[in-house]
C-alpha cells in the first residue's frame, strides 16, 4: 500500500518551487476540479474548458516563482490565473468568431445567478444587489463578456455599463467587509 503525499501550503509552493513532479501532480489532483468549474462557467463549452484547464497549470507551472504568499492563498492565486486563462480565451478572434452564431439574447441574460457560485460564498452577496448590477456582475465576470458585448446587448450606453459595474463592485467589497 502506498501511503499518500500531503502537503501544507508553504511545503506544496516550496516543492513546486523546485520543480517537483509529484509536488505538481498533488497540485493537479486537488485543485483541478475546482478550477475546471470556473473556467467552464466562463467558457461554456466543455472541450474548450479542457484546453483552458491545461493551459492554465501549465501557466502555473512555469510561473510558480511569481506567486506570493503575502499577497494571498495558493488557490487564490491559480484561481485567478485560471479566470484570466478563461477570460483571454473568450476574447480571442477564434473563440469571437465561433461565437457569432449565438447571440447574446433573453436566455442567457435571464441566468444571472449561475449554479456553483454557492462554492465561494458569492451567491449571497450578489442576491443582496440590485437585479440589474447582478446580471451586469455576472454577465462580465462569470460569463466573460466584455463591456462593449453587454452595452450592445442590453442596448445600453458603453459608459453607463462601465459605471453600473464599478458600482456593483463597489457595493459588493462593501458587503464582504
Amino acid at each position: 500500500m502506498v501511503a499518500k503525499v500531503t502537503y501544507e501550503e508553504h511545503d506544496l509552493v516550496a516543492s513546486l518551487r523546485r520543480k517537483d513532479d509529484e509536488a505538481f501532480s498533488y497540485l493537479y489532483e486537488h485543485y483541478s476540479g475546482a478550477l475546471y468549474g470556473v473556467i467552464k462557467q466562463i467558457v461554456g463549452d466543455a472541450e474548450l474548458s479542457n484546453d483552458v484547464l491545461q493551459e492554465s497549470f501549465v501557466n502555473i507551472w512555469r510561473r510558480i516563482d511569481s506567486y506570493d504568499e503575502t499577497k494571498g492563498r495558493l488557490f487564490t492565486w491559480m484561481l485567478n490565473v485560471a479566470r484570466n486563462a478563461a477570460i483571454d480565451k473568450t476574447r480571442s478572434k477564434g473563440f469571437q468568431q465561433s461565437q457569432r452564431q449565438i447571440p447574446l439574447d433573453g436566455e442567457v441574460i435571464q441566468a444571472s445567478v449561475r449554479p456553483g457560485i454557492d462554492d465561494y460564498g458569492l451567491k449571497k452577496l450578489l442576491l443582496k444587489l440590485k437585479d440589474e448590477q447582478r446580471l451586469l456582475i455576472d454577465l462580465s465576470y462569470f460569463q466573460g463578456y466584455t463591456h462593449e458585448q453587454i452595452a450592445t446587448a442590453l442596448h445600453i450606453p458603453l459608459g453607463t455599463v462601465k459605471t453600473r459595474i464599478r458600482s456593483a463592485l463597489t457595493q459588493l467589497r462593501a458587503l464582504m467587509q
